[in-house]
């Protein structure tokens, strides 16, 4: 019935920064390398222009800063130094492993990273094992976030209204890309890397720990079953 709140049936994910604390290590990396390019940036520079993007979108303005091509090796030599840091260093997002624990919705990925490195970085974490093949990447889509392409696909696969999908977030691209898709949207700020005004806005639940993620899927499902009783009962 139009206009009733759908009960939630799948819980999008984005990996970085959602699933995997691997927004900062990308970040210290990436200031490193513009600075060997000439391309200088701060960390929070980085995360205004480049958080949320796909390596296709950073790489198109590394092309740019350039005069309009990439070094012939600069992909690898990019993916060998992350690979590096992430085997040494990536964790999952504290509390990420005790929410999936809880939630008893089907859970997808919907990433801007490329279909390796997201089954590298779940992998490396044990966070797989939650996922199994619904996973999905930007590579999959003709645009990348902040447009709802990569969510509706996901959403489309596993047979789920995009009304009754939840994405968990935190970019502000990314929680673009979940209004625009008409999901509803949690936009994760524990991170720090994002200030939560930037996450804000219609449709939107902001939170700081994912401790309470499970809680906030449940209140929302069951806030849309008592609406829809009431529209029913009336």
């Amino acid at each position: 019935m139009a206009g009733v709140p759908q009960p939630l049936e799948l819980v999008i994910f984005d990996c970085d920064g959602v699933l995997v604390d691997s927004e900062t290590l990308a970040s210290e990396l990436e200031v490193e390398l513009f600075a060997e390019i000439g391309m200088p940036m701060t960390a929070a520079e980085i995360a205004e222009r480049f958080l949320g993007r796909s390596p296709a979108f950073v790489n198109a303005a590394v092309a740019e800063h350039l005069g309009g091509s990439l070094p012939a090796d600069w992909e690898r030599y990019w993916e060998a130094r992350y690979k590096a840091v992430l085997t040494e260093r990536l964790r999952p997002i504290p509390g990420v492993v005790e929410a999936l624990e809880q939630i008893t919705l089907p859970v997808c990925v919907a990433s801007s990273s490329g279909p390796a490195s997201i089954a590298f970085k779940l992998s490396l974490c044990g966070l797989d094992r939650w996922f199994g093949d619904r996973v999905f990447s930007a590579a999959q889509v003709r645009n990348g976030k902040p447009a709802p392409d990569l969510f509706l696909l996901a959403a489309r696969r596993l047979g789920v209204d995009p009304s009754a999908c939840a994405v968990i977030e935190e970019s502000p691209v990314g929680v673009q890309a979940g209004r625009a898709a008409g999901m509803r949207t949690f936009a994760y700020a524990g991170g720090g890397l994002v200030a939560r005004d930037r996450l804000t806005g219609a449709a939107t639940t902001v939170f700081d720990d994912m401790h309470l993620l499970p809680e906030l899927l449940r209140r929302v499902c069951s806030d849309a079953l008592c609406d829809r009783g009431e529209k029913h009962a009336k």
